[in-house]
């Protein structure tokens, strides 16, 4: 029998080991976020981190970013070009944020507390035309003394960033997304540096390799499907000798600037060598068909005009391979040099099959893995 003077006493031990408990959970969930910033590749998956699995993981009602395109690390990834693309209306550079910012933010210090009781060019610096919620915390993304930009996560519950929270977990994880943003810029710029074909902006061979290593190796512990597709365009020499050279470079940079807008965000495109192009995609045999014939419809609308005004047509074959990757990393890596050359053959496929087509060497097969690459001798469909 339970003496009734123990009960407020286990009830309190009871309480305070349930605290303990959440307080863990928490660290970990934000420990989970921290390492996807910490390991995001370009700016396009950090941004994706903070809007999509960070508000996910906590049921935040909103995430929004101000970033001072001042800064000397943030001048490439917030060059207004690079903006348009992302397409990320939570992303936010203009100098009305930073005033707003600044003000809250006295001293350095997070600024917690209701939108909604501020005043309305305020609240319409951070959040837009969208609603303000109903409670937030904008913290400021230091290094020192230099804040180069401010991270403000909203909530529908009023009570959730309230004046008298504590701070100091949310603090912590600011510290890490500037380090995190801070690692993200000078990865873009090594990438601009080194790995970058300047003719049309895209990846070069070796960064593409690098890339599709990753892609293959992170796919394998998931066994997700990963697909290549190889790019020519069709009959260049008779544009190089008929054009000259010049218009055989801008024809190579339309089409580079075509291909990449008919893939998503996230895929890898590389110039691979001449009028060759090469693009990694998640997805399967199906999704890659799709986009392989979207890029080759879009060249063919390319409007690439001589020096006399009129148009000269361009077309593309494209040879397609796709594998739901499972096994060692060792594997992934050979799997993705069969792939390539499999999409590769496939392409020689197109052109001979009369060009302006897309191919594939092996019939679909939904268990497709690493133990299913293709001979030199693989039918076709």
């Amino acid at each position: 029998m339970t003496c009734p003077a123990q009960t407020p006493l286990t009830d309190r031990l009871r309480s305070l080991v349930d605290t303990v408990q959440h307080n863990e959970r928490t660290l970990r969930r934000f420990q989970d976020v921290e390492l996807r910033l910490i390991g995001a590749r370009d700016f396009a998956s950090f941004l994706d981190t903070l809007f999509s699995s960070l508000p996910r993981e906590f049921a935040l009602s909103s995430v929004t970013l101000w970033l001072d395109e001042r800064a000397p690390m943030l001048l490439e990834l917030l060059d207004p070009a690079a903006l348009r693309v992302l397409e990320r209306p939570n992303l936010n550079t203009s100098r009305e944020g930073r005033v707003v910012a600044e003000r809250l933010c006295k001293g350095g210090q997070p600024w917690l507390g209701t939108p909604r009781e501020l005043d309305q060019a305020t609240r319409r610096a951070f959040f837009g035309k969208a609603p303000a919620p109903a409670s937030a915390i904008l913290l400021p993304l230091a290094a020192g003394d230099t804040v180069s930009g401010y991270l403000c996560l909203g909530s529908s519950d009023v009570d959730r960033f309230g004046h008298d929270m504590a701070t100091d977990i949310l603090e912590r994880f600011a510290s890490i997304v500037t380090a995190s943003l801070d690692n993200v810029a000078h990865r873009e710029r090594l990438k601009q540096l080194g790995m970058t074909d300047p003719l049309t902006g895209l990846s070069n061979r070796r960064y593409f390799d690098e890339r599709l290593r990753e892609e293959l190796m992170c796919a394998a512990r998931y066994s997700v499907p990963v697909a290549c597709l190889f790019i020519d365009i069709d009959s260049f020499k008779r544009i190089n000798d008929t054009y000259g050279h010049q218009t055989g470079d801008r024809a190579i940079a339309a089409v580079a600037a075509c291909v990449r807008q008919q893939v998503r965000l996230g895929d890898t495109v590389a110039r691979y060598g001449g009028e060759e192009f090469a693009a990694v995609l998640q997805g399967d045999r199906a999704d890659a068909r799709t986009v392989a014939e979207r890029v080759r419809a879009a060249v063919e609308k390319l409007d690439l005009l001589d020096d006399d005004g009129a148009r000269i047509a361009l077309s593309v074959s494209i040879g397609v391979a796709a594998r739901t990757v499972s096994g060692s990393p060792a594997e992934a890596v050979a799997l993705g040099r069969a792939m390539m050359e499999e999409a590769d053959r496939a392409m020689y496929r197109a052109k001979h099959n009369g060009r302006n087509r897309v191919e594939m060497l092996l019939k679909a097969s939904p268990e497709s893995t690493l133990r299913d690459v293709p001979s030199q001798s693989a039918s076709a469909n």
